[in-house]
């Protein structure tokens, strides 16, 4: 009789988790209700526009950006209040994925420290950052030659909206592609490469400000160009994305640190219940990603369908 064993991080994909089928069809299922009862005008106006007012003191929409340092305010405070917006939510993805980056070197004990537990957040945000400043750099040397600083309108949809469903739908699709790998149903890039992992993570959430259409960015990305300087783009893009994580990086830590590095070791101690948690996460929040941008958003403007709740009306 022979037995299996297995290091502290095993590479997510090699070991498929029991009820393989059922994860996929369950976490699709979720991505879908999501899709549906997710409220724009609560997470976008609601918490959004009240979360900056109450920071900045003012109202943040309709008060004009004065200066560099008040733009680069702006920017990290629209970005966390834009936490939850329907473009950045699909971090909550990146959970499984920063737990074995975590524990790559081994099982964490408690003197590592936070050095350890930071590695992971550390990894997200490299790859964040760097699609973000690329982006605020070339956004500032373009300008309103992007369809997402237009006002046009095409067939009855703005061309920024158009932009949006195209990048997202692409985002969506990759999440969904990893949540498949990471179950085995699909060829994993990353099987043995958990902190590559993380970082192109990161840059698919770096990739959302390339088509967010949240107000307060669009107000952001005005500001950027009218400066001229590509420079002040990069700085306040990173800013925003920093915005975006910083809540989730900060609940991340305190798990772990409360836990004392328990929560990553068993998440990362069974591969199947890795790989699991990395899945369905990543297949829910893809297709959400998908659902609502590329099916949702374009019957709003009457293009196709999508079941309307009352409160979304």
């Amino acid at each position: 009789m022979s037995t299996t064993r297995y290091v502290a991080s095993p590479p997510p994909g090699v070991v498929s988790p029991p009820r393989t089928r059922r994860i996929v069809i369950l976490s699709a299922l979720a991505g879908v209700l999501l899709a549906l009862v997710w409220s724009y005008h609560f997470v976008d106006s609601v918490i959004g526009d009240n979360v900056a007012n109450t920071l900045l003191g003012h109202d943040a929409k309709a008060t004009a950006i004065a200066g560099t340092a008040g733009g680069l305010l702006f920017a990290f405070v629209s970005g966390l209040a834009g936490t939850f917006t329907a473009c950045n939510i699909a971090m909550a993805a990146a959970i499984g994925p920063m737990s074995q980056a975590g524990t790559a070197g081994g099982a964490i004990r408690t003197a590592t420290g936070l050095r350890l537990l930071l590695r992971p957040v550390g990894w997200l945000t490299l790859g964040m950052v760097s699609v973000s400043a690329v982006y605020g750099f070339v956004g500032v040397l373009l300008g309103d030659r992007l369809p997402q600083l237009s006002t046009d309108v095409v067939g009855g949809i703005p061309v920024r909206i158009v932009q949006s469903s195209v990048v997202f739908g692409l985002i969506g699709l990759a999440l969904l592609y990893l949540g498949l790998a990471a179950l085995g149903v699909l060829p994993d890039p990353f099987a043995h490469r958990p902190v590559a992992r993380v970082v192109v993570l990161g840059a698919l959430v770096g990739g959302f400000l390339i088509g967010r259409p949240y107000p307060l960015f669009n107000k952001l990305f005005h500001w950027a160009v009218d400066t001229g300087n590509p420079l002040y783009g990069a700085a306040a893009f990173v800013l925003q994305s920093l915005g975006n994580i910083a809540i989730v990086a900060v609940l991340f830590t305190l798990v772990i640190a409360a836990t004392r590095g328990r929560f990553l070791t068993w998440l990362s101690r069974d591969p199947a219940r890795l790989a699991a948690v990395t899945g369905s996460l990543l297949i829910a929040l893809g297709v959400f990603t998908v659902v609502y941008w590329d099916i949702r958003v374009p019957a709003m403007f009457g293009f196709g369908w999508f079941p309307t709740l009352p409160y979304n009306n």
